[in-house]
């Protein structure tokens, strides 16, 4: 990956926060490709303009492959899991295959759901964040890999959505949730696009983008990135409180858990 790792979603990938029509589903039809064997790319694009290109292998990598603070992450996560934007199915069938832990993930693209069935995940749905709720049952770890924070859109749905994922977490629910630090960055064009996001009354990292592969393009959609004190604050009044932050970069893992 480039630079731009200080700002946009990069080297972890996203996934999409509604469920997508196979002519939207432009992220899991690069995925099916490239795990046919095609040399493809994930070109992702903002809404001012930046475009930046990311390799679609970062969805298939081994445990061995990942970031340390993706490995490190791993020993926060216990009992019945909830995967949040599975993809490819790289965490959940870690945790499954190595771990034995009972694993449901959930995306919003048809075709990363069939990917993963087909790589061994053996819980899977189609399924949008927004419309995670008690029909899946209740959950020891909610994890949201692969900067999967961002699903939470913004502030105000970002505290909605916690107090739904406080209802389907059981007595000591935990959110393991992987974001960056969208301000640590000096590139002038990232720089610009927060002080364009304040004058429009949203977060500065608060982006809005869309994934391109070949003729086919997701709707628009944002995905939220937070500092550490802004997480804070986010969390405030929600019943759940970050405990331990793991990573000293931009990137960083915040294991988040459920008050008393």
């Amino acid at each position: 990956m480039t630079a731009n790792l200080a700002y946009m979603p990069s080297a972890r990938g996203v996934r999409m926060p509604k469920s997508l029509t196979e002519t939207q589903d432009a992220q899991g039809r690069l995925m099916n490709d490239f795990f046919k064997g095609r040399d493809v790319s994930e070109i992702i694009q903002r809404d001012d303009g930046f475009i930046e290109a990311n390799p679609v292998s970062m969805y298939f990598r081994t445990f061995r492959q990942w970031p340390r603070i993706e490995r490190d992450a791993m020993n926060y996560v216990r009992g019945r899991v909830l995967d949040v934007g599975c993809g490819a199915g790289r965490h959940s069938l870690y945790l499954q295959q190595k771990k034995k832990l009972d694993v449901i993930g959930i995306d919003a693209s048809p075709f990363a759901v069939k990917i993963s069935k087909r790589r061994g995940l053996k819980k899977v749905k189609v399924m949008s964040f927004e419309n995670v709720s008690s029909k899946l049952g209740t959950f020891d770890t909610v994890i949201m890999m692969g900067n999967n924070f961002g699903l939470f859109h913004s502030f105000r749905r970002a505290r909605l959505m916690l107090r739904r994922l406080h209802k389907v977490t059981g007595a000591g629910g935990r959110i393991v949730a992987e974001t960056l630090d969208p301000y640590d960055t000096r590139d002038p064009d990232h720089l610009a696009y927060h002080r364009r996001n304040r004058r429009r009354g949203r977060m500065g990292g608060q982006i809005r983008m869309r994934i391109l592969y070949r003729k086919i393009a997701t709707p628009w959609f944002d995905y939220l990135f937070v500092s550490r004190d802004e997480m804070e604050q986010l969390l405030q009044g929600t019943g759940w409180k970050a405990r331990r932050v793991l990573g000293r970069g931009p990137s960083y893992v915040a294991v988040i858990e459920k008050m008393s």
